[in-house]
């Protein structure tokens, strides 16, 4: 993922840091993302163009930086990051806004709002632009129901990764002792994962129950597809015990969630 225009952030110095350097006037933008989630690429080009638009002359002060949600993670709890990419809003310590999911539309309208540029003006007569996603969920002019936005949502989710893993806490602090031996597992095989906290997001947590038809968690997804819960995954193991092969990274890199 290049993103020359965003100033990746690689260590808890460095974010205090830049931090300690902005004016108070300026907004700053902060995009959360992940190695293994696919949408992450889509937002960061979608970032790094508004940032280059940003960057000329008479436009609003303002800084863009990229942050690694699963490396530094004291900073992803500042945020209640819960899933990637996550785009935060932030003006002189204050968040303005935030945005979880890859809609660059809602994003850009976003950062226009905070940041207005001269020029910068609504579509005529109301009209949204085709193909642009409004925060609502109006597409173009037809409103998504909460239902069928939601059910999106959930779309994405499973599929943000090859393995996805939606559990009670995170990887390094499980809050079940059945997502704390999900996590085990994959870690064993050094499984590349996504994760999701299902305790962060009351929608998600009951609307997948419904999407997947399953009650319980954790549940782990494979390629888009619901595996099941913990004693599924045992036997697809003791069938198989190259199940996670495909997903499984060399010991000596870092599995998705490690």
């Amino acid at each position: 993922m290049s993103t020359p225009n965003l100033k990746e952030i690689a260590t808890h110095d460095e974010w205090q840091a830049h931090l300690a350097t902005l004016p108070k006037t300026a907004l700053l933008v902060i995009f959360f993302h992940a190695p293994w989630a696919a949408p992450c690429a889509q937002m960061g080009t979608v970032l790094n163009a508004l940032a280059e638009e940003y960057a000329k002359e008479g436009s609003p002060a303002t800084s863009w930086v990229s942050v690694n949600a699963e490396e530094l993670v004291d900073v992803s709890e500042t945020y209640d990051v819960v899933a990637v990419p996550f785009v935060v809003l932030q003006r002189d310590s204050q968040v303005l806004d935030s945005i979880s999911g890859s809609n660059a539309a809602v994003v850009r309208k976003a950062v226009e709002k905070h940041a207005p540029r001269d020029g910068t003006a609504a579509p005529t007569n109301g009209q949204t632009p085709a193909g642009e996603t409004l925060a609502n969920g109006e597409v173009g002019g037809e409103l998504l129901s909460p239902e069928e936005e939601l059910k999106k949502k959930l779309h994405g989710l499973v599929n943000a990764a090859g393995v996805m893993l939606f559990m009670k806490g995170t990887p390094g602090e499980p809050q079940c002792g059945f997502s704390r031996q999900m996590v085990g597992i994959l870690r064993e095989r050094s499984v590349k994962y996504g994760f999701f906290n299902i305790l962060a997001d009351d929608d998600v947590r009951q609307g997948l129950k419904v999407f997947a038809d399953w009650p319980t968690y954790p549940q782990l997804w494979v390629a888009g597809e619901l595996v099941g819960g913990l004693d599924i995954v045992k036997e697809e193991l003791e069938n198989d015990p190259d199940y996670f092969a495909k997903y499984s990274v060399p010991k000596t890199q870092t599995a998705g969630a490690a």
